[in-house]
């Protein structure tokens, strides 16, 4: 007794707090230990615990364009998701058609074959018909909306800047000197649906893949209403009145926003 008391006395309050510390970290798990010392990443905030870090920039609260592509797929039906179909009319690889009746549109491969895509066309009234070529191309473009527009819908911003909040979506590409626009869509339930003023739009992820395909000086043929051109593979080929001109006077840009009209 009086050899523990010795002991006891010719420990300082310092030495007993480090012990004691020891002590309590011998009897924790390795993992527990290392977040304790500040050694070991801790798992990202919201994320499941048995979720690893394979998907890289995910994990960590990055933007990346996949999940955005998983949704707008996700809200597509077969037949308005980009696919290679057989393609019979005679126009050269490199040519955008778009079937506005059965909201398609066609970028030609050549050899009979032609890459389909799902879009969204002109409303009753702002639907037309012709030929284009691409005049400019645009990434996240800035949205001024045209005063014919804002004549019919006062109540819409004079300015939107580029971004995903943006009706034009990631990307435009703009027809010869018209108003007149191929351009993504923050609103992909759109496609499908006579829904603009007369732009053709296509999801953000089919929209940044036809950007990829086309350059300045694309030829564009917009088909009549009235006339729509259906590839092989289920949909038989009707012959089609003469392509009109463009009309005139008529602006063109969208709003995804159900509320414009």
């Amino acid at each position: 007794m009086t050899k523990f008391s010795a002991v006891r006395r010719s420990l300082s309050p310092r030495a007993v707090t480090a012990f004691a510390f020891a002590t309590a970290l011998l009897a924790m798990p390795f993992a527990a230990q290392a977040q304790t010392l500040g050694y070991a990443p801790m798992q990202p905030q919201g994320y499941p615990q048995d979720q690893t870090y394979s998907q890289g920039y995910a994990n960590q609260g990055y933007a990346t364009d996949e999940p955005q592509a998983a949704d707008e797929d996700a809200v597509l039906p077969d037949r308005l998701r980009r696919q290679i179909v057989s393609f019979d009319r005679n126009e050269p690889a490199g040519t955008i058609v778009i079937d506005t009746a059965n909201t398609y549109l066609y970028y030609v491969l050549g050899n009979g074959r032609a890459m389909r895509y799902g879009v969204g066309v002109g409303r009753e009234g702002f639907t037309w018909a012709g030929v284009q070529t691409v005049s400019r191309k645009a990434e996240w473009p800035d949205w001024h909306p045209p005063a014919e527009m804002i004549a019919r819908q006062p109540y819409l911003p004079r300015f939107v800047a580029g971004g995903p909040g943006n009706p034009l979506g990631a990307r435009a590409m703009y027809l010869g000197s018209s108003e007149y626009r191929i351009h993504g869509t923050n609103d992909p339930t759109t496609i499908g649906k006579f829904v603009s003023s007369g732009c053709i739009r296509l999801t953000n992820e089919d929209v940044s893949d036809l950007f990829s395909r086309v350059t300045v000086g694309t030829r564009v043929v917009v088909l009549p209403k009235n006339a729509p051109l259906m590839a092989k593979g289920g949909d038989p080929v009707r012959k089609r009145p003469a392509v009109t001109t463009l009309p005139s006077g008529r602006q063109a840009l969208n709003v995804t926003t159900s509320a414009v009209n």
